[in-house]
């Protein structure tokens, strides 16, 4: 059995009997840490109660183990990468300019519905937890920088407009077109490295510059990517309730990504030199594991080997 199961499965007094457990393989590991992240990060009443084992000292020991075999397989992912610019500025933004978009374009003139169903129950759109990620990414932040971030979170919220908040879009959006809802299992392996990536650095405060620097490529991105899949959604007659949540994304995040990078990371960079190697790190962490995705998406809807109810 697969430690994430027995994990699960475990009660308070089982726990100790996992002390040091070994994974059955990737896949394991990155389900285990799903897991352990969703202890910290998950709505209450979704954990079944199990929450108050996230700090329990086995849960804690097995959340080092693999935070540290996470970060080792993407920091030797980033091997011989090209020569970035100096400025950490410019350098995320190149870094945001280099992602492999060619999924998007097929999206938006080729794709059928059905494809393009199969697309979004796992992409998510410009990762549809990002309130959560932008509201974490602040903590300890002062001064202008935090402004700013509390601006970017105030538009996640619908600028006080409880229909326009874009966790309310997205769930529009899923019951628009019925989107299910896939189970870990059944995902491919590079889209649990992208979500394992938010859970690493949402419960590592440690990690908040890499942080900075990941959600600073999400805001780069998401506008032109967003504007592609409006454009698909309008060729094949979509709902306008599942068109909401992408017009708004790809209206705001334009306009959040110039933000994230001139008016916080320029100006925290400046404030803190030894930052601006970590920033660059995790953007390129997010531009990997993001591309990897795209890329197996791209293949297996294309080809529908990925089945939806």
């Amino acid at each position: 059995m697969s430690l994430c199961l027995q994990l699960q499965a475990a009660l308070d007094a089982d726990l100790e009997a996992l002390a040091g457990a070994p994974a059955v393989d990737e896949r394991d590991v990155l389900e285990t840490l799903l897991f352990v992240y969703d202890l910290h990060l998950a709505p209450l009443d979704r954990l079944g109660g199990c929450e108050h084992l996230a700090n329990h000292p086995v849960v804690a020991e097995i959340k080092w183990r693999f935070d540290r075999w996470l970060i080792d397989a993407l920091d030797v992912r980033l091997a011989g990468r090209a020569a970035l610019p100096a400025d950490t500025v410019e350098a995320v933004r190149h870094i945001a300019m280099q992602h492999d978009d060619a999924v998007y374009d097929w999206l938006a003139t080729t794709a059928d519905w059905y494809q393009l169903r199969m697309f979004l129950a796992v992409e998510g759109g410009p990762d549809a937890g990002f309130d959560d990620l932008v509201a974490l990414c602040q903590v300890g932040i002062r001064g202008g920088a935090k402004v700013v971030l509390g601006e970017n979170y105030w538009d996640e919220m619908g600028r006080g407009d409880a229909a326009r908040v874009h966790t309310t879009l997205h769930d529009k959006l899923v019951d628009a077109i019925g989107m299910p809802t896939l189970s870990r299992p059944e995902l491919p392996l590079s889209a649990l490295f992208r979500s394992a990536l938010s859970g690493l650095l949402a419960t590592n405060h440690w990690l908040q510059p890499e942080m900075l620097g990941a959600l600073g490529v999400i805001e780069q991105s998401a506008g032109p990517r967003c504007r592609r899949v409006v454009r698909a959604m309008e060729r094949l007659g979509a709902p306008e309730d599942a068109m909401a949540f992408y017009r708004e994304h790809a209206t705001t995040d334009p306009r959040h990504g110039k933000e994230w990078l001139d008016r916080v990371i320029g100006p925290l960079v400046a404030e803190h030199p030894e930052w601006g190697e970590r920033i660059v790190r995790g953007a390129l962490w997010r531009r990997d594991v993001d591309c990897r995705l795209l890329r197996d998406l791209h293949e297996v809807v294309a080809t529908r080997e990925l089945e939806l109810a």
